[in-house]
């Protein structure tokens, strides 16, 4: 296990200084001891090779010369190491601020991004991997506004959808209590109602909750589609024939996928849930199965009020109504089934993809999962 460094050198900026001067002085020695080791036999060879066989006669006068020289080249290194020292020293503080202003930028914008301010911009620096930290930075500010966004507009949504039954209950309890309307069974199952759409909404917003996060298992087994759609269409068909709606499947064959029955089950039974809702008495819908070439196919045909154009791209956002849509007594969705019906068919690595000819023209929703077997 390695030591802490001591207080001072935990800092970034004292680290690269030193760094500079402890290179500057591995280099300023090595150089210092080479040239005391060589100086003087370099020195020697020329003073042979430019006098000869004379400088031998003169040796005396020539070792006379030696001492000096080496004075002058201790005295040259050590003016050398001490300019050289001071070099790097104030190239070490240059490097620093150069390295170190950009991650202090980075430090004041996660500072910020902290309290909840996701505007602050990076300026970028040149150093390559600076560069990358600032965009990966600005990368996590812009996925933490919009998961931001998201919060606040769900809180919104959610505050929105659960005012009307609540209003209506408090409406009807006050009422009670006052003693203008008699707590009859009609005005009973009333309360009763919009507190099963209440009880619904929130066991929705769980479901969406773990779907968008990824956090639902998945026990994927082999199974028939037709036959989760069959039994979709079983147990939904007496509210279809409540609302005089005739409700069918059809299938040409077994339709292999490996899925989680009960979640794909879910799926289904959104899909024609809502196609009940948006479907007038006298109504059809068909709930039909094939397979594909690798795909598995069910697709969910109504003979309802239809989809404009511009709303096809929005009708899986969460709590998105059609304008002009018409309410029913069975209208009692959450608002997100198409949007729980997307992520779940999305967690099996399938789609969800709805179309229309137009208004009062029906519509048709596809769920394709990939085929095995």
């Amino acid at each position: 296990m390695s030591r802490p460094l001591p207080g001072p050198l935990r800092r970034l900026s004292v680290q690269l200084v030193v760094s500079h001067v402890l290179v500057a002085l591995v280099s300023l020695a090595t150089a210092g001891l080479l040239v005391g080791l060589l100086a003087p036999t370099l020195f020697d060879a020329m003073q042979g090779g430019q006098h000869g066989q004379g400088l031998r006669r003169g040796a005396g006068a020539g070792q006379g010369f030696r001492p000096e020289v080496r004075a002058a080249v201790q005295q040259a290194l050590l003016w050398g190491t001490s300019a050289g020292l001071l070099a790097a020293i104030l190239l070490g503080v240059i490097a620093a601020r150069r390295v170190l202003n950009p991650i202090n930028a980075v430090r004041d914008t996660t500072r910020s991004l902290a309290t909840g301010d996701y505007t602050a911009e990076l300026p970028k620096p040149d150093t390559v991997e600076l560069a990358d930290l600032v965009d990966d930075v600005a990368t996590m500010a812009a996925r933490l506004d919009e998961t931001e966004q998201r919060r606040v507009r769900l809180l919104g949504e959610v505050g929105h959808e659960m005012r009307t039954p609540l209003t209506v209950i408090d409406t009807q309890i006050e009422a009670m209590l006052d003693g203008v309307t008699p707590a009859s069974p009609e005005n009973l199952a009333l309360i009763a109602t919009e507190s099963r759409r209440l009880h619904r909404l929130t066991t929705d917003l769980s479901s969406l909750s773990r779907a968008e996060e990824g956090r639902i298992e998945l026990d994927r087994q082999p199974t028939d589609l037709a036959q989760v759609a069959g039994r979709v269409v079983a147990r939904l068909l007496p509210q279809a024939e409540d609302a005089g709606i005739e409700l069918s499947a059809q299938s040409s064959g077994a339709v292999p996928v490996l899925v989680d029955s009960d979640r794909i089950g879910q799926v289904v039974t959104n899909l024609v849930g809502n196609a009940i809702r948006a479907t007038p008495a006298g109504g059809s819908i068909t709930v039909r199965t094939a397979v594909g070439e690798s795909w598995a196919e069910l697709t969910v045909t109504d003979t309802g009020e239809g989809i404009a154009a511009e709303d096809l791209a929005r009708i899986f956002e969460r709590f998105y109504r059609v304008p002009g849509r018409r309410r029913t007594g069975n209208d009692g969705g959450s608002g997100i089934g198409l949007t729980i019906a997307r992520h779940l068919a999305e967690q099996h690595g399938g789609t969800v993809t709805a179309a229309s000819p137009g208004p009062g023209r029906g519509s048709s929703f596809t769920l394709r999962l990939p085929l095995t077997g």
